[in-house]
């Protein structure tokens, strides 16, 4: 599917991923799970997203620690697509708070140097500035985890927030890959990982499915808002990048990442972590079969 064929049938779907039939004010309504919102602003394309899934409060509740994974990994300015974007990771740390959030953290074990990379994508400045606590990580601050049923890790070293939280929030950017062919949900992971990640990398789709049997995000967020299209997961070209004004959100994350693929001109089928995950049982990969709801700002 090719991005002006997925533009011209997401404009028409109406399919939606349903769980439960939960009763508001006396009257039965449908809770959607995976969400795609375009072609608006920042804020007003995540909290349209939010208000289609049942708002924050359904993942997020009062008095909870929430931990928010953005991509901040590479010393690159927002515009070059290779961290997550600011603005949308601020209005869902505000999100959270409007939701009764009693803290929300931000951290990533970034591949650049951290300092660099934490000033160069804006994201600590605008995330601060909405109330989060954001974080440098330190060696000490992973606890060795066992890994119940890998195939290749038995055992990693894992941050000890992510047990720590009471909710998980994933808000990886989607881009190129050279490994991988994308990084989106499961691979945004790895930045909440210690030791020596660059093993991860052989063979990688096992090894990103075992992480992420001990990584359980309650909610995945999408950044298409920008895409890197090549020379992933760096970049550095702003011809390589392409305006999507997307974001796509779910609770099924081999679902999102499915979708995420389509989003990325790919076959999900061609991506081997996502059909290991989702024999694993971690979640759906058919995007013919499950589809989102889809809501653009402009038609």
């Amino acid at each position: 599917m090719d991005r002006r064929k997925f533009i011209k049938t997401s404009a028409v779907l109406t399919g939606g991923i349903m769980l439960g039939v939960p009763r508001i004010m006396g009257k039965e309504t449908q809770t959607v799970d995976l969400v795609l919102v375009k072609n608006g602003q920042i804020v007003e394309m995540i909290r349209k997203t939010l208000d289609m899934m049942g708002g924050m409060s359904r993942f997020v509740a009062k008095g909870d620690y929430v931990l928010l994974k953005p991509n901040l990994s590479w010393d690159r300015a927002p515009e070059y697509a290779a961290t997550t974007n600011p603005e949308l990771v601020a209005e869902i740390v505000r999100l959270c708070f409007e939701a009764g959030a009693k803290k929300v953290v931000i951290l990533d074990n970034t591949c650049n140097e951290a300092r660099r990379c934490y000033d160069a994508c804006k994201i600590p400045e605008y995330a601060r500035q909405a109330g989060a606590d954001v974080r440098f990580v330190r060696e000490n601050q992973f606890v060795e985890t066992q890994i119940q049923d890998g195939t290749q890790i038995k055992s990693w070293p894992i941050h000890q927030e992510v047990f720590n939280a009471d909710k998980l929030i994933n808000i990886p950017i989607l881009k190129h890959h050279g490994i991988s062919g994308i990084t989106s949900g499961f691979k945004n992971m790895m930045g909440l990982l210690g030791g020596q990640r660059g093993r991860i990398h052989r063979p990688f789709p096992e090894k990103i499915v075992d992480i992420n049997r001990a990584i359980k995000p309650n909610l995945t967020i999408i950044d298409a808002i920008r895409i890197l299209r090549r020379n992933g997961p760096v970049g550095g070209d702003l011809k390589d990048v392409e305006q999507m004004n997307t974001i796509l959100a779910g609770t099924d994350r081999v679902l999102v990442d499915a979708w995420a693929a389509r989003i990325f001109d790919l076959d999900p089928q061609s991506l081997e972590y996502l059909k290991l995950a989702h024999a694993a049982g971690m979640g759906q990969i058919d995007t013919d079969k499950f589809k989102p709801v889809i809501y653009s700002f402009k038609a």
